[in-house]
């Protein structure tokens, strides 16, 4: 019975955990499609953190997970350009 009792408050800690944090992918792609300049700076700094927050888990963790952390570098790899340049720039790159 102390076995069931811990592990449902080890799950209900997690859960609600989990709940009140957006996925990174989430925010990453927010950052990415949100058209207006100036919140995109908050929506970077918000999927950086996401993103740091997810690879110190997969750091401290076990298991193979070499494609999402791949993920996690082209993601802040991404973020940096869209953050380069609109600070060059002051707007997003235009299409040809």
């Amino acid at each position: 019975m102390k076995f069931w009792r811990e592990s449902r408050r080890a799950r209900t800690t997690t859960s609600q955990s989990t709940s009140s944090q957006r996925p990174w992918k989430e925010l990453y792609v927010e950052a990415l499609l949100e058209a207006n300049k100036d919140r995109v700076p908050a929506l970077i700094a918000n999927a950086e953190r996401a993103i740091a927050a997810r690879a110190g888990e997969l750091f401290g963790g076990s298991g193979d997970n070499l494609q999402e952390q791949e993920a996690l570098g082209e993601a802040l790899y991404a973020l940096h350009a869209l953050k380069t340049c609109l600070a060059v720039h002051g707007r997003f790159a235009e299409t040809a």
